[in-house]
């Protein structure tokens, strides 16, 4: 006699298992490894994403850490289907992408050939060296504009594996050979290991939300779509209606989280937030990104980041420093009190902010 089919969890699990995935750890690349990517954003207010990500699942975390410690820490720059930070082991699983043409190869044609050679023989290399190197040629970029083909050539290099980003000087990237090999092209395994790390990284993903980005990354590698269906289809991805949307999730690995206690303003690529519909669904109203908002059109602000009580979203914190100091506006949706309880943890988590970001040392 065969069981019947676990019944669906409920909304509020749901939120509980989302939560659960602002995990601690006190080793910063435990947490790189465990996250297997993390979005990059250039904006600071207060700080740039990956370090408001990382500030809520290291302990300790300081504003820059990562980009201090890039080099002696087994985690390289890439596209996964965004641009950020990927573990050694997603980056093996990434790489190498498959052949593809690049504008570069046509506007400038054997120019990423010798640049390639060029590296390998020096180690490292700076687009203003390259450039010394081999000319400043100005050629039409992807957005219409103009840039050096030197610094497109190593741009392709980079996103197709055969450069990595050694470091950074003042923000602009230092170009190296990769430090390991990568493995077989888009074996079935390797596609199912891709699909797991975003099933796994947005867990409990909306199926929406997962099909957008294995379909972003499908640019790259072109069976992740099937691979995803095949995945649903054997079971290896749990697939529930809660409340009318589906979401999916690596077979096993729902659990009861320990509640989640306490204020947490969160980045707005943090892997809790990203997915604008699942926010929606589970927390009952929209979070927007006004960054790229006209300020006359804004309704939270220009870099609203998203502010939960216990496992709840509830408003959204913008956060600024001038004079040394953290400067906070709050906003809340309607029918959230202040509490006594609520004002002492939105002040623990403000401290917090202001060890992160080097503030009264």
């Amino acid at each position: 006699m065969s069981l019947p089919p676990p019944a669906a969890p409920t909304l509020a699990r749901l939120r509980a298992y989302a939560a659960g995935t602002l995990w601690q750890t006190p080793d910063l690349q435990a947490a790189l490894d465990r996250l297997g990517f993390l979005q990059a954003d250039p904006i600071r207010a207060p700080a740039r994403a990956q370090d408001l990500t990382l500030m809520q699942r290291v302990p300790g975390y300081r504003a820059g850490e990562l980009e201090r410690r890039y080099a002696e820490l087994d985690v390289e720059e890439d596209y996964f289907p965004n641009y950020g930070f990927v573990s050694r082991e997603v980056w093996t699983l990434l790489h190498p992408r498959p052949a593809r043409a690049w504008g570069i190869e046509q506007d400038a044609p054997g120019l990423m050939d010798r640049v390639l050679a060029h590296v390998q023989e020096v180690e490292d290399l700076h687009p203003r060296q390259a450039a010394e190197v081999f000319g400043r040629t100005r050629v039409q970029n992807g957005w219409g504009g103009g840039s050096n083909a030197t610094t497109r050539a190593l741009e392709a290099l980079h996103h197709s594996g055969r450069l990595r980003i050694a470091r950074r000087e003042s923000g602009v990237k230092v170009y190296a050979p990769p430090r390991v090999h990568p493995g077989p092209q888009d074996t079935p395994e390797r596609l199912r290991a891709l699909v797991l790390v975003l099933a796994r990284l947005y867990a409990p993903a909306s199926e929406a939300g997962l099909r957008l980005l294995v379909g972003l990354s499908s640019n790259e590698h072109a069976g992740l779509r099937a691979t995803l269906k095949e995945m649903v289809g054997d079971g290896t991805l749990t697939r529930a209606v809660v409340e009318g949307a589906a979401y999916l999730w690596p077979q096993g690995e729902f659990s009861e989280q320990p509640a989640l206690s306490g204020v947490r303003i969160v980045a707005p690529f943090d892997p809790l937030v990203w997915d604008r519909r699942r926010f929606e669904h589970l927390h009952g109203w929209v979070y927007r990104f006004e960054a790229y908002t006209p300020p006359a059109k804004r309704t939270m602000g220009y870099y609203a980041l998203p502010l939960f009580s216990a496992e709840k979203a509830v408003g959204w914190a913008n956060l600024s420093v001038s004079g040394g100091e953290l400067n906070s506006e709050i906003g809340l949706i309607p029918g959230v009190r202040r509490t006594a309880a609520f004002e002492r943890s939105l002040k623990a988590e403000l401290e917090r902010y202001r060890a992160f970001l080097g503030l009264g040392d």
